[in-house]
C-alpha cells in the first residue's frame, strides 16, 4: 500500500534531488537558502509534477498485464483457498 504513495512522491522529488546534485557538483552547499529562490523552487515544482504525472502514466501503460479470470478466495474442503488468476 505504501507503493501507491511513494512512487509519485519519489518521481516528484527527482528534480529537487537533481538540482541539489548540480549544486554539489558546482562545489556549492545545497542547503544555502540563496540557491533556492522562488523561481528555482517553482520551476522545480512544475518539473516535479510533470515527471510524476508522466511517470505514473508510463507505469500504468507499461505494467505487465495478467490475462485470465480472477477466482476469488473461497472455502474448499474446509480450507481457505486464496484468490488467484487462472
Amino acid at each position: 500500500m505504501w507503493r501507491i504513495g511513494l512512487e509519485p512522491l519519489f518521481l516528484f522529488l527527482l528534480p529537487f534531488l537533481a538540482y541539489a546534485v548540480l549544486l554539489l557538483l558546482q562545489r556549492r552547499f545545497p542547503f544555502t537558502f540563496a540557491y533556492w529562490t522562488r523561481d528555482a523552487v517553482s520551476t522545480l515544482t512544475l518539473l516535479g509534477l510533470a515527471v510524476a504525472v508522466l511517470g505514473m502514466l508510463a507505469i500504468g501503460l507499461l505494467a505487465p498485464r495478467h490475462e485470465g479470470a480472477y477466482i476469488p478466495a473461497h472455502v474448499e474442503n474446509g480450507r481457505v483457498v486464496p484468490g488467484q488468476l487462472q
